[in-house]
């Protein structure tokens, strides 16, 4: 349907899987300020929500109050310092998240210009998931994938075979 108009593989790949495991038509809460895949997943059907920029360290009101079917969260967890809150306060029952990787051979990611921009955590894919479990989800499907650069060198090579992103959804855990 979009096959060569994403600016991005990733957005590709996100919207693929969004697709595969919560079809739309569905209540989105986004997690972050509107971007361009807002608009990626209204064309696909979705009605999509955003935060409005709030520190989600500190306030988890927006997740805590709203009557989405589902919360995504496209590379917002790593920019946090305590993840864990805002995840354990979704009051949905699904959950779609993508968070790139942390690889061994570059340094997490710190904007020269912006202090906002940054990564406190670059998750390794079993980190994500115990954080998840600890927070009451369960993970029902999950995917990875490259992001190569096209450059020449030792890190673009590692790019091309190393996995940058991972993607899953997840269900809230029945408890009694």
């Amino acid at each position: 349907m979009y096959e060569g108009t994403f600016p991005h593989k990733r957005y590709q790949k996100t919207l693929e899987f969004l697709r595969k495991n919560f079809p739309a038509p569905a209540s989105v809460l986004d997690l972050g300020v509107r971007n361009p895949f807002t608009e990626f997943m209204e064309k696909e059907g979705y009605s999509v929500h955003n935060t409005s920029g709030e520190d989600l360290d500190i306030n988890t009101e927006a997740v805590k109050t709203s009557d989405a079917d589902i919360v995504t969260a496209f590379e917002i967890f790593e920019h946090l310092i305590a993840p864990f809150n805002v995840i354990k306060d979704i009051k949905a029952n699904k959950l779609v998240a993508s968070i790139p990787l942390k690889l061994w051979f570059s340094p997490a990611y710190r904007s020269k210009t912006d202090m906002w921009d940054r990564h406190f955590h670059e998750f390794e894919d079993w980190q994500f998931d115990w954080l998840l479990e600890k927070a009451g989800w369960k993970i029902i499907a999950r995917e990875k994938w490259t992001h190569p650069i096209k450059k020449i060198g030792f890190r673009p090579l590692l790019r091309f075979f190393t996995p940058r992103y991972y993607i899953i959804y997840a269900e809230r855990v029945k408890t009694s």
